[in-house]
């Protein structure tokens, strides 16, 4: 099985402007996701699709493989779509350029379900155990089947508990609320398919792409994951990555002189807890 992972990077992002260039720790942001997909053993190519030149300059500047893409593409399905169109692929998988904490094994098991022939595509969700995440429109919440295929994705809190008063603000009940994180696998194939169809009309009124998926009757498999990482849209989420990274530099320090180093969700949780009291 031969995997493709693109890392779609668009230049014009109205809450961040340049957002893949974005100086994370010394190095651009693309420059951290692109070095997470090298480290996927599973993986046989890692290339940036972007509608800029001076993304295609910063990627080759690293040694990275970049893809300039037609500037008509609305979505970066679309600039996906383009790259796996000219190449060898059995699975493309979609490895979002703002997802600078994103780890190998997070990727991985993405991928792994494609050994199941039958599995169209793939995504990942994580327990919701922050109470604030279940109302937060920002946190995409999902819903799945007995065979872990997504029934429902939502910016709303789904499912809506109804025989509960606190709705889940005092702490979601376990097992009940799943946050999506949008890390996607493809057969290359569906993702040619998808990309020709049109928008959906939930997909228009949630604003979520992966809804032309599901009502065009394309299953998508959803793997649960311990682990969390962390989208950066805002220049808050960028301030909050950086401190994570900054604090992993400083704990492989010291590490290097004997003391233990903080696990990267637990990096995640203290910048976090940090915002929250500032």
């Amino acid at each position: 099985m031969r995997v493709v992972l693109v890392i779609p990077a668009r230049y014009a992002s109205t809450r961040l402007p340049a957002k893949p260039l974005a100086d994370i720790a010394g190095k651009p942001m693309i420059q951290h996701v692109w070095e997470r997909g090298r480290q996927v053993k599973t993986a046989n190519d890692v290339v940036v699709a972007t509608d800029d030149v001076r993304i295609v300059a910063v990627v080759q500047g690293f040694g990275g493989q970049a893809v300039l893409t037609s500037p008509a593409h609305e979505t970066g399905t679309d600039r996906l779509a383009e790259v796996a169109a000219g190449r060898e692929a059995d699975v493309v998988v979609n490895l979002q350029g703002d997802l600078p904490l994103v780890s190998e094994s997070m990727i991985e098991a993405v991928i792994e379900p494609f050994n199941d022939p039958e599995v169209r595509m793939a995504t990942l969700a994580r327990e919701i155990t922050d109470p604030a995440d279940v109302y937060n429109p920002n946190v995409v919440k999902v819903v799945m089947d007995r065979d872990g295929n997504a029934l429902y994705f939502s910016r709303a809190a789904i499912p809506h508990v109804r025989d509960r008063k606190d709705r889940g603000l005092d702490a979601p009940m376990p097992g009940t609320f799943y946050q999506h994180f949008g890390l996607y696998g493809y057969r290359r194939d569906v993702l040619l398919e998808f990309a020709r169809w049109p928008p959906g009309r939930l997909e228009q009124l949630e604003k979520l792409e992966q809804l032309r998926a599901l009502e065009h009757g394309c299953p998508i498999r959803v793997v649960l994951t311990s682990e969390r990482t962390e989208e950066v849209n805002t220049p808050e989420d960028l301030e909050r990555v950086r401190a994570v990274i900054e604090g992993r530099r400083r704990a492989g320090n010291q590490e290097r002189s004997g003391a233990r180093r903080e696990t990267p969700v637990s990096a995640l949780d203290s910048a976090r807890s940090a915002e929250k009291t500032s």
